[in-house]
C-alpha cells in the first residue's frame, strides 16, 4: 500500500479490507514522498500496519502494489493498480516538460505524465469509476486503456449503504431529534470554501438559531495537515465555543454526509458525493477554471443552487429546500460511478487476478459508513 497522503490513504483502507482474513496475503505499507505527506506516519502508525520506508520499499520487489495517487510510483517494483483518491477525475493539471507547459490540460490521474515512464505504461490496472471516463482516458492518453477497468467507487457505495444508518450517525453527531443538521465541506486551498469565505461558519452561527439547527464542517485533510491540526481547531476556537461543531479527518466524512439535512459545498469530492443523499446541496463557490467539463463535478456546478453573501442564510437555505427535490442531483449522482454497489466484487476480483491467486469462496458484502465523532 502506498500512502502519498492521508486523504490516498483512507481510500486504500477501503480496498485493503477486501484481502483480509486471507493467511496467503501479507500487507505492507510506504509513505511516498509528497508534499502533503504530514500525517501520513501517524496514520500508518495508527493501524498497527508493517511498515516500510520509502528508499527500502523502492529496492524490494512485490507481488503487488495499490496507490490512490500518482507520485514517484515509477520507483516501485510491482504490477501497480492505480485508483482515484477522490470522486473521478475531475481536476486539471497541464502537461509539462520541466518547466515548460507542452500539451493542453487534462483531468489529473487521466494525463500521460503520470501514467507513462520512458513511454511505457506504468500502471498494470487502473481503476476507474464510470463508463465515460474510459472514452476520457483515451483521448488523454489511448496507450493506458488495455489496462483500464470500470471497478465503481468504494465511497459512493459505502454513502448509500450506510443512508439506512443515518439516525445512528445523527446521534453520534449529538443531533437531538427536532433539530436539522447543516453539513459544511470545504476542500482545500485558496479556491476552496474555507479559503475564500471564512466568515461564512460565524454567520451561519448567528443567523441559524441552536435550538433548531446543529452546524458541522467538513474539511479536507489537507487543510488539517497542510496547515496542521492544531491552527485549525485554534483558527475556529470562537465557533467552537459558540456552538460549531467539527468532525476530525480521522473520522468517517461519508457518515457526517448521509446525516445531513442541507450540504453547503464547494468543488472538493466530498460535495459531489453529497448529492447521493438526497438532500440539498448547495455551492458557496465554486471556481472558474480547473475543473474538466467533462466531469461529473461541472455538472453539479450547472445545475446546483448557490449561497449568496447577501441576504439571510437562514431564508436562503428554507427556500432552496422547498425548491430542490430528491431527484434533482439524479443525472450528477449518474455520473459517480457507472457500477454502483459493484466496487468491493470488482476490486477483489482485479487485486486477485493481479496476484495469480484463487479469491475466497465468499462474496463481498459494501460495508456501510463507520459512525462518525467529532472534535472535542
Amino acid at each position: 500500500m502506498i500512502v502519498h497522503t492521508v486523504t490516498s490513504g483512507q481510500r486504500l483502507l477501503d480496498t485493503v479490507r477486501l484481502v483480509e482474513s486471507d493467511l496467503r496475503i501479507q500487507v505492507v505499507f510506504t509513505m511516498a514522498p509528497d508534499v502533503f505527506s504530514n500525517g501520513v506516519a501517524q496514520f500508518i502508525s495508527g493501524l498497527g500496519a508493517v511498515s516500510l520506508p520509502w528508499p527500502q520499499a523502492t529496492q524490494q520487489r512485490f507481488d503487488l502494489a495499490l496507490t490512490a495517487s500518482l507520485g514517484s510510483i515509477h520507483e516501485i517494483h510491482a504490477p501497480l493498480i492505480v485508483m482515484p483518491h477522490g470522486a473521478g477525475f475531475n481536476k486539471f493539471v497541464t502537461v509539462r516538460e520541466g518547466a515548460r507547459a507542452v500539451g493542453d490540460r487534462v483531468a489529473y490521474g487521466l494525463d500521460p505524465q503520470r501514467l507513462l515512464h520512458d513511454g511505457a505504461v506504468l500502471p498494470a490496472g487502473i481503476v476507474l469509476s464510470h463508463e465515460s471516463e474510459l472514452g476520457r482516458l483515451g483521448r488523454t492518453c489511448p496507450e493506458a486503456l488495455p489496462v483500464a477497468s470500470v471497478i465503481g467507487d468504494s465511497s459512493y457505495d459505502r454513502l448509500v449503504s450506510g443512508l439506512p444508518h443515518r439516525d445512528s450517525y445523527r446521534r453520534a453527531l449529538a443531533v437531538e431529534p427536532d433539530q436539522r443538521l447543516v453539513v459544511v465541506s470545504s476542500t482545500w486551498g485558496p479556491q476552496s470554501l474555507f479559503g475564500r469565505w471564512p466568515n461564512l461558519l460565524p454567520r451561519l452561527i448567528a443567523e441559524l438559531p441552536r435550538r433548531e439547527y446543529r452546524i458541522v464542517v467538513l474539511l479536507h485533510p489537507n487543510v488539517w495537515f497542510g496547515h496542521g491540526v492544531w491552527q485549525v481547531r485554534t483558527w475556529l476556537a470562537d465557533c467552537l465555543r459558540h456552538g460549531l461543531s467539527l468532525v476530525p479527518p480521522e473520522a468517517d466524512w461519508r457518515a457526517v454526509l448521509a446525516a445531513a439535512d442541507w450540504i453547503i459545498g464547494d468543488h472538493g469530492s466530498a460535495t459531489l458525493y453529497g448529492t447521493a443523499t438526497g438532500v440539498p446541496v448547495v455551492l458557496a463557490g465554486f471556481p472558474r477554471s480547473g475543473i474538466d467539463p467533462a466531469s461529473a463535478l461541472a455538472k453539479l456546478a450547472a445545475i446546483a443552487p448557490r449561497i449568496s453573501r447577501l441576504g439571510s442564510l437562514r431564508g436562503q437555505l428554507a427556500r432552496i429546500a422547498a425548491e430542490v427535490r430528491p431527484d434533482h442531483y439524479r443525472t450528477v449522482t449518474e455520473g459517480i460511478t457507472s457500477a454502483p454497489g459493484r466496487f468491493d466484487r470488482n476490486m477483489r476480483h482485479l487485486i486477485y487476478r493481479l496476484l495469480d491467486l484463487r479469491q475466497p469462496a465468499t462474496i463481498p458484502v459494501t460495508a456501510p459508513a463507520s459512525v462518525p465523532f467529532l472534535v472535542t
